[in-house]
Order: C-alpha cells, then structure tokens, then sequence
C-alpha cells in the first residue's frame, strides 16, 4: 500500500492543481496508512480530521467563540516515519492561551469534540491545517500534522 501512495504523492501532476478533495483524499489515505504501520486507533471526523482521546476530561467543551488553553506538541506526519521518529516542529510545555477561532481548522473542529481537561491526539489532514502553502519555512505545502494536545482550561 506505501508503493501506491508513494506513487500518487509523488505523481507528475503539480500538487498545487489538485483539487481541495483530490488532496484531502490523498492526505487520508496517508493518514490512515501511517495509523495502520504505527499500531494507532483513531476516531474519524466527518471533515477527514482523525483523533484519539487518550484522557476523557468533565469539563465543558469550547465552542469557535472562546479561548483555549492548551499544552501541545505538533510534529510531521509523513509516510514511511514512525511517530517515535517525528519531527517535531512546535510544542508548548506550558498552557498557552488562543481564541479557538483563529486557529487552524483542525484545531478548531479537534478541541470542539473536547471536554476540559481532556488529552488527544489529533491527525490533520493539510487541508485542515496550513493547506498548499504551508507556513513559512517551517511547514511545507501540504503536510499532514499530528498533535499530541491537553485542553487545559476553556474561557
């Protein structure tokens, strides 16, 4: 299956022209590649995010209009590279505040399905996260994410 994948991400056509859907396809099929070859289980979102809650919290959950805090650790999901080999590329030890609407999409519909005081990981497809242009030299055009997260606090 990596043969087949490795060839469609890797094709002649410019990844740039393929359509929001035709990329999303190509993200989940990596995606769930990589859950399968990481012996990983995960929840999927009608939006292609997929996520495993590792803590259940009992607190409220956020809604797009309030701010979260949260402790986080994002690294690159690429195929062929286990999770133990990751990059990671940002992560905050401590809490850190957001306005959950100005976050990534993954983000955004991820720690929705949250309570307070839960722990998950969440798998972003790129058109969920930084999409064709990815963000600065720091990540690529169309990287798929995982993020290892607490939602500390909901404000």
């Amino acid at each position: 299956m990596f043969c087949l994948l490795a060839l469609i991400t890797n094709c002649a056509e410019d990844p740039e022209l393929l359509s929001d859907e035709e990329q999303l396809q190509i993200d989940l099929e990596i995606i769930d590649a990589w859950l399968i070859a990481n012996n990983r289980a995960a929840l999927k979102d009608s939006s292609g995010l997929r996520y495993a809650i590792t803590t259940m919290g009992s607190g409220a959950k956020p809604k797009l209009t309030n701010k979260v805090s949260v402790k986080y650790r994002g690294k690159f999901l690429k195929e062929g590279v286990f999770a133990a080999n990751s990059v990671v590329f940002d992560q905050a030890t401590t809490a850190v505040t957001f306005n959950l609407s100005q976050l990534i999409q993954g983000w955004q519909i991820g720690f929705q399905l949250l309570p307070k005081g839960s722990k998950a990981t969440l798998y972003i497809p790129s058109g969920l996260a930084y999409g064709k242009n990815g963000a600065g030299n720091s990540i690529p055009p169309n990287a798929n994410l995982f993020f290892d997260v607490e939602l500390v606090d909901v404000k």
